[in-house]
């Protein structure tokens, strides 16, 4: 089993996992089938002490992304009174998706237009104000274009970088770390908080990134290749975590 032949969604699960290296013992909580594929990963190779959810009501050992209930091997019952525990004290990292998100890390999950009256309903706040304001926080992207990469997002669901800094003291706590996509991997390691290019998968050069985001990019003198899964990752990916290939659906290897 060679690095080399790993997928753009391989490549993608690798990026969001190493968006919880160095987490330390804190709840890993990545929503979405990617994300749950990279938080098992990332716990089953370079950050064992991670906790994981079963995306449900249990924290769980199974290194498997998808396991029926029965199969489930149970760390910690984790009802809603616990997992605020978790949200509340900052002890959680947790990876949203972005119907937009801006060059700040604001997101909207909400609506698409005016809030009044949308052009478009989406699936609401759905807890993203609590977790930003508390929480590190990354996001998931599978397709990356100008309709979701906005010069400013509709509606505020999740706190960016530059609201964060305008509440002062209440802010303090937000932390939003990257922004994986199906093209590149951005964070917001710069001075006043913007979004930069950190990475670009293979196969995809800088102007296409640049072409597919709706504002201008941080977009260092020289971008590194998001990095291949190594061998044994590939291993756990394909035989382990998703023998399935419940990836390749969500990100399908570029023709």
């Amino acid at each position: 089993m060679s690095a080399t032949s790993a997928t753009r969604a391989e490549v993608c699960v690798v990026a969001l996992a190493e968006c919880f290296r160095g987490d330390g013992e804190i709840l890993a909580n990545p929503i979405g089938t990617i994300p749950m594929i990279a938080g098992r990963l990332a716990r089953a190779t370079f950050a064992p002490d991670l906790c994981v959810t079963d995306g449900e009501a249990a924290l769980v050992d199974n290194d498997a992304a998808f396991v029926a209930p029965e199969d489930r091997v149970l760390e910690y019952w984790n009802p809603y009174r616990s997992m605020f525990d978790w949200v509340w004290s900052g002890r959680r990292h947790v990876v949203m998706g972005a119907s937009q998100i801006d060059r700040y890390g604001n997101q909207n999950l909400a609506a698409i237009g005016d809030y009044r009256r949308p052009t478009v309903q989406l699936l609401g706040y759905r807890g993203a104000p609590g977790n930003t304001i508390n929480d590190t926080t990354s996001y998931w992207v599978p397709r990356h274009s100008p309709r979701v990469f906005v010069e400013q997002v509709d509606t505020v669901t999740g706190v960016g970088w530059d609201r964060a800094a305008a509440l002062g003291r209440a802010g303090r706590f937000v932390d939003v770390r990257r922004v994986v996509t199906d093209l590149a991997v951005l964070d917001f390691e710069t001075p006043d908080k913007r979004m930069r290019l950190r990475s670009v998968h293979p196969g995809v050069t800088v102007d296409d990134v640049v072409a597919a985001t709706g504002f201008e990019l941080v977009v260092p003198d020289e971008v590194p290749t998001s990095r291949l899964p190594t061998e044994e990752e590939l291993r756990l990916i394909r035989e382990v975590i998703d023998p399935e290939g419940a990836r390749e659906r969500e990100v399908p290897t570029p023709a």
